[in-house]
């Protein structure tokens, strides 16, 4: 098969096309012929050297989620089939023409949606309904902000925010990004490079906030938070070392905590694989939940997605496509 590689740490253009031998699915696990992969940040930062794949994934094949169809089955899977239409969260090898992944981290490919539609899915959905919902526990009738709201993450978060009943707001670096976001559902969205989010949201109490940028975020976060409010990290873009208030944090209760997905257990993935399919799957097929993709690739031009994601100048997910 073809496979994206990453020749050596670096710029874009280490990610080489190459052969590699197709994959053998192992007892629980599905060989999938690759429709369609999604870019995500953290395979960026893998090419750049910064975040090692977990050791049961290629050490060298990024791509962490997938669309396409079920070739081949191990022993003992039981839901999938041969034909079957899927797209699937895997901790790496998913720029390749066949990919293996785990069934249980399999849901099945929404009917009404493409297979690049369908592979901009699970980073972001399981991403987003463990910490906003699971870790952040968001409520209907709840304050929500968002950061980066036009990236990937962030268009998950608005729409699944929305659709559990949540007040939206969003924050991102253009007027365009900003008016994306409130199409999406957003009450309103704030250019942080013409106005500060703290300044204009000072009013409107937030209970969650879900961020990737960290640094000098983290104060601003903290004083937006109502009583009970629950500040959720999944990356910290702008630095992870910031000054804390414990007393402020005792005074209002406030909780701090995040969590990186990557490296679950493969249990805990099963699980919110599951949970996602009975909470979120029914919203996608009542078309309460679009997809957003920005600009598709074919496999081979892997670099220049990555360029593309880099520039940050996309709005909602860039996407691979595998041609047979």
């Amino acid at each position: 098969m073809q496979a994206i590689i990453i020749t050596q740490s670096g710029s874009p253009g280490v990610l080489q096309l190459q052969e590699r031998p197709t994959p053998k699915p192992k007892p629980c696990e599905v060989l999938v012929q690759v429709k369609a992969a999604g870019i995500n940040r953290p395979d960026i930062a893998q090419r750049k050297g910064h975040y090692p794949p977990p050791p049961q994934a290629p050490q060298d094949i990024p791509g962490l989620e997938i669309s396409g169809v079920v070739v081949e089955c191990g022993d003992a899977v039981t839901r999938w089939n041969a034909g079957d239409e899927i797209c699937a969260l895997l901790p790496g090898g998913g720029y390749a023409e066949f990919a293996v992944v785990l069934a249980d981290h399999c849901l099945p490919k929404p009917t009404a949606f493409s297979f690049a539609e369908a592979a901009s899915l699970p980073e972001t959905i399981f991403t987003v309904w463990h910490n906003v919902f699971q870790r952040g526990k968001l409520k209907a009738n709840e304050n929500f902000l968002v950061h980066g709201g036009s990236s990937g993450i962030g268009i998950t978060a608005i729409q699944l925010a929305k659709a559990f009943g949540a007040t939206v707001f969003a924050t991102a670096g253009t007027d365009a990004k900003c008016l994306a976001c409130i199409k999406l559902g957003a009450e309103g969205c704030i250019n942080y490079n013409n106005q500060e989010f703290e300044m204009v949201l000072a009013n409107k109490g937030i209970d969650v906030i879900l961020d990737m940028i960290g640094g000098d975020y983290f104060a601003k976060n903290i004083h937006l938070l109502n009583a009970d409010g629950r500040l959720v990290y999944i990356n910290a873009m702008k630095g992870a070392d910031v000054n804390l208030n414990i007393m402020d944090i005792m005074r209002r209760r406030l909780t701090i905590t995040g969590s990186t997905l990557r490296n679950r257990e493969d249990v805990f993935k099963a699980e919110l694989a599951k949970e996602i399919e009975e909470k979120v799957w029914p919203l996608i097929n009542e078309g309460k939940f679009k997809p957003v993709i920005y600009k598709t690739f074919p496999l081979s031009a892997a670099a220049d997605a990555h360029s593309l994601m880099e520039s940050s100048e996309h709005i909602g997910k860039i996407i691979l496509t595998v041609e047979e």
